[in-house]
């Protein structure tokens, strides 16, 4: 039996409690439709960016063979690189359902490069291929960031869904029942006592 008393003002509250966590539970199941759904954007977009990312990369590999090819080992590790002291990733926050996600691109403005005493036309592709694939990695990692979070959220909301449907609502339908019954009975036990008392 529950520990609450049986009356019919508990009965009530507690069948608004019932309407409540109902709420509650509907809210949660939605927010994880709406997370499943954002998820299923975000991977169609990895998918696209993880494309581009390796077909970067390959190109930069191929790069860096030609460039070693001409150059030598030696000769490119000597060879002037890039200057990245000025760039910065610029992110784009937005929010879904108190998740934050985030766009985020590489900005470097191109700022001149020293020249070398023997310059190569493969090594020139090769330090723009490597800097296309670091501009590709930033969108990437962030999607790849916003799918964690997703990921997170949507399991904690389907387990506090999966707590109001399987074990609170349950436990309140039974205590409901449980003081309906009780009120059932005294109300009977009352039913007797006064015809006895007549």
């Amino acid at each position: 039996m529950s520990e609450f008393t049986p009356t019919r003002s508990v009965v009530l509250e507690l069948k608004d409690e019932h309407r409540a966590m109902h709420e509650g539970y509907v809210f949660l199941d939605e927010k994880c439709l709406l997370l499943a759904g954002e998820m299923l954007r975000e991977l169609e977009r990895y998918s696209e960016l993880q494309q581009a990312f390796l077909k970067a990369w390959d190109a930069a590999v191929a790069a860096l063979q030609a460039a070693v090819a001409r150059n030598g080992l030696e000769g490119l590790q000597v060879y002037a690189p890039a200057d990245l002291g000025a760039a910065h990733v610029r992110r784009v926050p937005r929010s879904l359902m108190g998740v934050r996600l985030q766009h985020a691109e590489l900005v470097a403005d191109a700022l001149p490069v020293p020249l070398g005493v023997d310059r190569s036309p493969e090594a020139e592709v090769c330090r723009r291929a490597f800097g296309y694939v670091l501009a590709q990695a930033a969108p990437l990692a962030a999607v790849a960031g916003n799918l964690e979070r997703l990921q997170l959220e949507y399991r904690r909301a389907v387990r506090r869904a999966r707590a109001l449907q399987d074990v609170l609502l349950p436990e309140l339908d039974r205590i409901v029942y449980d003081i309906e019954t009780r009120l059932e009975e005294l109300e009977q036990e009352d039913a007797i006592w006064m015809r006895q008392g007549k």
